[in-house]
């Protein structure tokens, strides 16, 4: 009820912005904008283009850009990018600001990229630096790292000899939300060698198109050899974003791995005859269990697990359940985690805490009877990645606690759970600035952490 009613509070506060809530004086609505531009940022822009605006500046396009073409992206949005158009929802007048803001800002200026000292009972290391996307990573057994960067890179960083590229990818469409994704070890990498990829491929028939697709290969020495594709979304369509891309193993040894609705909300995630939108479950060599919730049903896609899913990019398996826990992206609020269950149905778009980017709403459902409803939701949304259980003791009171990464606020959130309810949730690293893209216990017991903007992984030392 309490983040029901600050999802009402949030919407007012930005109608009154917009001049659309009824608390709000008739005709200051351009004005009232004008007035917090920042705040404006923050609420409609944040999520994707960084709290201090340093997507802008990877891409260097603000700075490039004129203000009339500034205003033309405002207005028109990119639908194939997942950005909306604001002119529904934003007079021009604000618009024009919101411009003028992205193109003065001055990043050298108020960025601060030093890692500082947490102080609240961790220090934080530089691991590796030096890196752009860090998406994904994982630990191979000799205590080497294996890192894979969004732009479609994935390395081998050693204490000894640091970063060097591993060659044989595929050819990876690194556009918009796509690119290099995640990395999973086999539970018996030491017996077979396995090493599984998630990435956004490039659809043979039309370059335009891409979706989610899964490998599995060997390393040899600096390069991948035994390359099987195991896993290939469908259909290939142009948007790029959604792409979902998460993957863990229980304790069966099923691969779970989640494939996001690719934008298309209204096509895709409530459908059982395609693969986007949902969380699908295959063996390790990529077959299908004879026991899929959907094996046999005319038409459907028989790796999904659950469906109704919009961008899922956390999933962890809860240490002593053996549950798979996930978190994904709403849209403005509505983030969720859940506990995903066999066959089961999580309502997006039907049902959702959360509005559409622009202030407007797609759906007044909350509830529905055959939906799930979700474990803990986020109003206003963080824009969760990466998912983590801490399973050591060396962190006093954290064992089992949830690590969930926040791209939007920037920080790494710790939350305490009480069998299946949230009942305490702290924010940590939010001195260094910069969005959490993964975080994972490695083998040594440490909270690892990858960073974007910029692009580093660090580790958490109790003091």
């Amino acid at each position: 009820m309490k983040v029901q009613n600050l999802l009402i509070a949030t919407t007012c506060s930005i109608a009154i912005l917009l001049g659309t809530c009824n608390n709000s004086p008739a005709g200051d609505s351009a004005k009232q904008a004008d007035a917090d531009i920042p705040r404006l940022y923050a609420d409609y822009c944040a999520g994707c283009h960084g709290a201090q605006l340093q997507h802008f500046k990877m891409l260097k396009s603000h700075k490039n850009r004129s203000l009339d073409e500034l205003d033309a992206a405002i207005k028109n949005g990119d639908t194939d990018k997942g950005m909306p158009a604001f002119k529904v929802s934003l007079p021009e007048s604000t618009i024009r600001e919101l411009s003028l803001f992205i193109k003065n800002y001055d990043y050298e200026k108020d960025y601060i990229a030093e890692v500082k000292e947490a102080g609240k009972g961790y220090t934080v290391e530089v691991v590796v630096d030096g890196l752009e996307i860090p998406w994904g990573m994982e630990f191979l057994p000799d205590g080497d790292m294996l890192i894979a960067e969004k732009k479609g890179t994935l390395s081998r960083f050693s204490k000894t000899t640091g970063l060097t590229p591993i060659k044989g990818l595929p050819p990876v469409r690194a556009a918009g939300q796509g690119g290099l994704m995640d990395l999973k070890l086999h539970p018996q990498y030491e017996e077979n060698g396995w090493l599984y990829i998630s990435y956004s491929y490039i659809d043979a028939d039309n370059p335009r198109n891409g979706n989610t697709a899964i490998i599995r290969a060997r390393l040899q020495g600096d390069a991948l050899t035994d390359i099987q594709e195991i896993y290939r979304g469908y259909p290939a369509v142009s948007t790029n974003h959604h792409f979902g891309n998460r993957m863990l193993f229980d304790r069966e040894g099923y691969l779970y791995f989640s494939n996001g609705e690719r934008g298309r909300r209204d096509d895709f995630p409530q459908a059982l005859d395609n693969t986007n939108g949902k969380i699908h479950r295959l063996y390790d060599d990529g077959s299908v269990p004879a026991n899929n919730p959907f094996v046999g049903q005319p038409g459907a896609a028989e790796s999904i697990y659950s469906y109704g899913h919009r961008n899922p990019q956390g999933l962890a398996l809860h240490p002593e359940t053996g549950a798979v826990w996930e978190h994904e992206h709403g849209p403005r609020g509505g983030d969720e985690i859940n506990i995903i269950k066999k066959g089961a149905n999580y309502g997006w778009p039907v049902i959702s805490y959360g509005i559409n980017y622009n202030g407007t709403r797609f759906t007044d459902l909350t509830e529905q009877a055959g939906m799930e409803q979700p474990l803990f939701y986020y109003v206003p949304s963080i824009a969760p990645c990466g998912m983590a259980f801490v399973t050591s003791d060396k962190y006093p009171g954290w064992k089992n606690n949830l690590l969930i990464g926040s791209l939007r606020f920037q920080y790494l959130e710790r939350v305490v759970l009480k069998d299946s309810l949230v009942i305490h949730q702290e924010k940590m690293l939010e001195e260094l600035n910069s969005r959490v893209r993964d975080v994972r216990i490695g083998p040594d017991g440490y909270i690892y952490v990858a960073l974007e903007g910029p692009g580093r992984i660090v580790r958490l030392l109790p003091k």
